[in-house]
């Protein structure tokens, strides 16, 4: 039986409407939130979810 497991938002720890089973594997997948309604890049693989963070634009020099 495969395990399955609730996405965490990365912001207010709520859950979001997503499940991933342990041979899910994903590569910048823009995560919503419903209730703190904000969007996070996210990679998963093996159960395992990493938020990416990416600089502002207006951080970048020239």
């Amino acid at each position: 039986m495969q395990q399955e497991k609730w996405i965490l938002c990365p912001v207010c720890n709520n859950k979001t409407r997503l499940r991933i089973r342990e041979d899910t594997e994903i590569k910048n997948f823009p995560l919503y939130c419903p209730k703190c309604k904000q969007e996070n890049l996210i990679n998963v693989k093996n159960l395992n979810i990493s938020v990416i963070t990416e600089p502002d634009a207006l951080t970048q020099s020239r």
